[in-house]
């Protein structure tokens, strides 16, 4: 029972850091174009990311990413160490990433922790290959999705407006971009908080304590989704500058097509039951908005590092997992 205490405690603290690590993915355009101050824009963001507990619990209905992450490791193969060993390697993982910069994505990273330390402990067998590859193919299909359906969004806005005076399409679209900021944020939340759930319910169901992730208690998704707005709240004013500035140049109109282009790919997903990187969706959109502009808007070296980094996120976070875990082990620990 203590383990499964520390399980808890580490999972939302693992939430409280993917809120600030993620924080600049939500607020990025809205305070590059300087409609919110960074503190109002954290506050906006984390209200709409606690929010999105009563969207997917009244309106969806269901947790039903919280469920995919659950299968990631068949259950009779799931122990209490596996988890811890692998919440710690990604909890390093995003701090390293975090204190560098590097907007990598806390879902892989836990999700690469999760099943690295379960295929130390009794081999890649255990791992379910089908949802692993499900959320794999996501890496390449979330920005992707972003970037075409920012693309679309933004040759729309750009002919509807072309006749309007500059000034004033800024005035509109400041306005715009609060409510865009407000879904993504929805979407950050509805994404993000479930993976955390879907860990500590899988720990809940190892110990016995409950049966599946549709019996958790009501405590562990409003946990869940508590932490990450809590962290939200603190930002992170290092990934910012790379999301805001360093891709592309973006004004107010840009920003309200790629949060849109973001917020509609987190939905769809939601939809979807994969677990997705908001990293890697609003990298795309803030692409797809550049590109419409010229191709030569977007920093093109700059979106290749990123894309190295996506890249390494799951084996480098499942080695780590697999060198905790077996430090557990020679420790007796398992």
């Amino acid at each position: 029972m203590t383990l499964l205490i520390v399980i808890i405690v580490l999972g939302l603290v693992f939430d409280f850091i993917n809120g600030f690590h993620d924080a600049a993915n939500a607020i990025a355009c809205v305070v590059t174009t300087k409609v919110l101050s960074p503190l109002k824009a954290v506050i906006w963001a984390a209200s709409f990311n606690f929010l999105a507990f009563f969207v997917a619990k009244y309106i969806i209905g269901e947790f039903g990413i919280a469920d995919t992450i659950s299968k990631v490791v068949y259950h009779e193969f799931i122990t209490l160490p596996i988890i811890l060993s692998g919440l710690i390697a990604a909890i390093s993982w995003n701090l390293l990433t975090w204190w560098l910069g590097i907007p990598s994505s806390s879902s892989h990273t836990l999700i690469g922790g999760f099943a690295g330390a379960a295929a130390c402990a009794s081999g890649f067998s255990v791992i379910h290959t089908g949802v692993v590859g499900l959320i794999a193919a996501f890496i390449v299909l979330a920005p992707v999705i972003g970037l075409v359906i920012s693309t679309i969004i933004s040759t729309i806005v750009l002919w509807s407006f072309r006749k309007m005076n500059v000034h004033r399409a800024n005035r509109i679209f400041k306005r715009i971009q609060l409510i865009s900021s407000g879904l993504f944020s929805i979407g950050h939340g509805l994404n993000d908080s479930q993976k955390v759930m879907g860990i500590i319910a899988t720990a809940m169901i190892a110990t016995g304590s409950i049966d599946n992730v549709n019996s958790m208690p009501n405590w562990l998704p409003l946990s869940c989704f508590a932490a990450i707005g809590a962290g939200t709240m603190v930002g992170g004013w290092r990934i910012i500058k790379t999301m805001g500035s360093k891709i592309t140049k973006i004004t107010p109109r840009e920003g309200v097509c790629a949060d849109m282009a973001g917020a509609f790919t987190l939905f769809i997903t939601e939809i979807l039951k994969v677990p997705v990187s908001t990293t890697h969706t609003i990298t795309g959109a803030i692409m797809g908005v550049g590109a419409v502009k010229r191709l030569s808007a977007v920093r093109w070296g700059v979106s290749i590092k990123l894309v190295w980094a996506w890249i390494l996120t799951i084996p480098v976070s499942g080695a780590l997992a697999a060198l905790i875990y077996l430090m557990f082990r020679a420790f007796g620990m398992c």
